[in-house]
C-alpha cells in the first residue's frame, strides 16, 4: 500500500498554522496527507503572544490589524466574534489624538510648533511610499512640504553611496530642503535654550523613532528607499483584537486533530536531497522520504515536504557557515537573499502606575499620551539622568483612555538594551525621565541680553521622592534574545530589494530542476512574513504566505478543490 505524502511544517505561528489549516481542511475528507506541525517552543502563536497585565489584555508581539478593508485577519476576527469583549484590552479606543508633547527641560510644545514638522514627516513618508500628497496649490506650508519631498527624492534616486538610497537619507534631505525653503520662519521665545531649528530637528527625530518601530530598522539609513513604495497596506482603520491576537491562532489550530501539533520539538538541522546529492538515502532506506529532520533531543522525522516558517533571524543564524541548519547548505541564491534582507528587533515595555503617589507629577486625573522630544545631539543641554536607551523612544502612553498601564516601544540597540535591564532599573530610569519632563519647566528671565534660567519653582528630581511618578510593575518583550525568533520582523535593507523577498519564497529544489531526474520536487518550502513581497512584516503577510505554500502542495498533487 502506497504511503501518503508526509508534510512537516516547522513552526506553529501564523504562517505554519495557516498552511496546516488549509492542507487539512482541503483534504481531510479523502485523507490525502500525513500532516505534522513541529514547534520548538512550549506554546503556539510564534510572534503572536497575547498576555495580561494590570487586569488588561495586552499583546507582547503582533498588535494591530493593519487596515480592515480586505484583511483576512479582520475577516476571521469578525467570524469568530473576536472583536467583542467585556474585558479591557490594549488600544481598545485606538490611538489617542490628544497628545501632550514635552521637550527636554519640561517645555510643553503647542500645536503651532509640532504640527508643521509632523505634517512634513507624514508627507515625506507618503511620498516615499508612493501615496498621493496634499495639493501643492494649498497653503504655503503645503508647498514647502511638497518641495522638500521632491528635492529629497532627487538625492535618493541618483547614484550615490550607501546612505543615498535609504529612507533615512531621504527624510533628512527632506528636512534640509524644508529648512532651506522656509528660512524666514519666526524664532521662538520662552523655550529655554531650544532654538526653532533645534526643536524642529528633535520633533522630526521623534517621528523617525516611531518609524523605526514600524519597520524594525534600527537605523533608517539601512531602510531601502526604492522598495518602500512596494509595501502595501489595506485600506480602512487600524484596530486591535479585543479577545487577543491569539484568538486567531487558536481558531486556525482548532480544526487540527490531536497529535498534529507537537510542542517543544526544536529542530537542529534539516537534511535534504538536491540534485546530485544523496546524503539522506542510506539513512532513509526503509522510509523512502527525501527529507530528514533532526531534533535537538536526538530524535528524527522523515518527510516528503517540509514547510519552513521560522523567522528571518533564525534563517540568518542558521545559514551561517558554522551553523549547519541545512545539510547540504542552501544554494547561493537563497543564502544571499537571506543575508541581504533586513531583520530588526522591536520590543514593547508596559508599566503599571501606582494608584497613589503621582499627584505632584501632574498626573492626578490621568497620565497623558506623552510624546517625548529629546535634544538630538550629545551636549550640555541634555539632562544627565535620562538614560540613552530612553532617548530614542518617541512616546509613553496609556494603553487606552484613563488606563493605569502605560506602553512604550523600542527598536534597534535600545530594544536590545531593554532586554538586559532589571525591573528595578527600568522603573527608576523611566520614573526619572517622566518626572523631568512633567515637572514645571524652568522660568525664563532676561538678563544682560541673554537668557538665564532659575529653578526657584522647580523641585530637584532628587529632592523629594514624593514628587516622582511611581510605577509598581513592569512587563517587557524580549524578542531579540529569544533563540526561537532572534528579532521581530523583516524589512528591505539598502542593498536588498523586493526581488529578494520573492527569492525567499522559492521552494527547493527549484521548480523545473527535478523534471528529468530522480530528485524529489518541493522538498523544502518557505513561508512567513519575510517571504511576502508586498506585505512583509505583518501577520496578514504571514497568513498569505502560509496559504501560498499549502496551495503549492495541493496543486503539486493535482488537487482541484478550493485553492483560495
Amino acid at each position: 500500500m502506497a504511503k501518503k505524502p508526509r508534510i512537516v511544517i516547522i513552526g506553529a505561528g501564523m504562517a505554519g498554522l495557516t498552511a496546516a489549516n488549509k492542507l487539512y481542511t482541503s483534504t481531510s475528507f479523502n485523507d490525502l496527507f500525513e500532516l505534522f506541525v513541529v514547534e520548538g517552543g512550549t506554546r503556539i502563536g510564534g510572534r503572536i503572544n497575547t498576555s495580561e497585565f494590570g487586569g488588561n489584555r495586552i499583546e507582547m508581539g503582533a498588535t494591530w490589524i493593519h487596515g480592515i478593508g480586505g484583511s483576512p485577519i479582520h475577516q476571521i476576527a469578525q467570524e469568530i466574534h473576536a472583536l467583542e469583549s467585556d474585558k479591557p484590552w490594549e488600544c481598545m479606543d485606538g490611538l489617542s489624538d490628544e497628545l501632550k508633547t514635552i521637550a527636554e527641560g519640561g517645555f510643553e510644545l503647542n500645536a503651532s510648533i509640532v504640527d508643521p514638522i509632523s505634517t512634513l514627516f507624514k508627507n515625506l513618508m507618503d511620498f516615499a511610499q508612493g501615496k498621493p500628497t496634499e495639493d501643492s496649490a494649498g497653503t504655503e506650508d503645503v508647498r514647502y512640504y511638497n518641495f522638500a519631498a521632491k528635492e529629497a527624492s532627487k538625492g535618493c534616486t541618483s547614484n550615490g553611496g550607501f546612505g543615498n538610497h535609504s529612507v533615512g537619507a531621504f527624510l533628512r534631505q527632506g528636512l534640509d530642503a524644508y529648512w532651506d525653503s522656509s528660512k524666514n520662519r519666526e524664532e521662538l521665545r520662552g523655550y529655554g535654550k531650544w532654538s526653532r531649528k533645534l526643536l524642529d530637528e528633535a520633533i522630526f527625530a521623534m517621528h523617525e523613532n516611531t518609524q523605526r518601530t514600524y519597520t524594525s530598522a534600527g537605523d533608517l539609513l539601512t531602510l531601502d528607499f526604492e522598495a518602500e513604495s512596494e509595501y502595501r497596506m489595506f485600506p480602512g482603520e487600524e484596530i486591535t483584537i479585543s479577545k487577543g491576537y491569539l484568538s486567531i491562532i487558536e481558531y486556525l489550530a482548532s480544526v487540527l486533530p490531536p497529535g498534529v501539533i507537537q510542542l517543544d520539538r526544536k529542530v537542529s538541522s534539516i537534511e535534504w536531497q538536491p540534485e546530485g546529492h544523496q546524503s539522506v538515502e542510506m539513512a532513509n532506506v526503509f522510509d523512502s522520504r527525501p527529507v530528514k529532520i533532526h531534533f535537538c533531543d536526538g530524535s528524527v522525522m522523515f518527510a516528503d515536504h517540509v514547510i519552513v516558517t521560522v523567522s528571518l533571524g533564525v534563517l540568518k543564524a542558521g545559514t551561517c557557515q558554522d551553523s549547519g541548519m541545512f545539510n547540504p547548505p542552501l544554494p547561493f541564491f537563497k543564502t544571499e537573499a537571506i543575508s541581504r534582507l533586513g531583520y530588526g528587533v522591536v520590543n514593547k515595555l508596559f508599566l503599571q502606575l501606582s494608584p497613589t503617589g503621582n499627584r505632584k507629577a501632574n498626573v492626578t486625573d490621568k497620565f497623558p499620551s506623552l510624546q517625548m522630544v529629546f535634544h538630538p545631539s550629545d551636549s550640555d543641554l541634555r539632562h544627565k539622568k535620562i538614560p540613552w536607551w530612553i532617548r530614542r523612544t518617541a512616546s509613553l502612553c496609556p494603553i487606552y483612555n484613563n488606563s493605569s498601564v502605560l506602553l512604550s516601544w523600542f527598536a534597534g540597540k535600545e530594544a536590545l538594551e531593554l532586554e538586559t535591564l532589571s525591573d528595578e532599573e527600568i522603573i527608576n530610569e523611566v520614573s526619572t525621565t517622566v518626572y523631568s519632563l512633567l515637572s514645571q519647566p524652568h522660568k525664563e528671565v532676561k538678563s544682560n541680553n541673554s537668557h538665564e534660567f532659575c529653578n526657584e519653582n522647580v523641585k530637584s528630581i532628587e529632592s523629594s521622592s514624593e514628587s516622582e511618578v511611581r510605577f509598581v510593575k513592569v512587563l517587557k518583550s524580549k524578542w531579540g534574545s529569544d533563540p526561537l525568533f532572534l528579532g521581530s520582523y523583516s524589512y528591505v535593507a539598502v542593498g536588498s530589494s523586493g526581488a529578494d523577498l520573492d527569492t525567499m519564497a522559492e521552494p527547493l529544489p527549484k521548480i523545473g530542476s527535478c523534471e528529468s531526474s530522480s530528485v524529489h520536487p518541493l522538498q523544502i518550502l518557505f513561508a512567513g512574513e519575510a517571504t511576502h513581497r508586498t506585505h512583509y512584516s505583518t501577520t496578514h503577510g504571514a497568513y498569505f504566505s502560509g496559504l501560498r505554500e499549502a496551495n503549492r502542495l495541493l496543486q503539486h498533487y493535482h488537487y482541484v478543490g478550493n485553492l483560495i
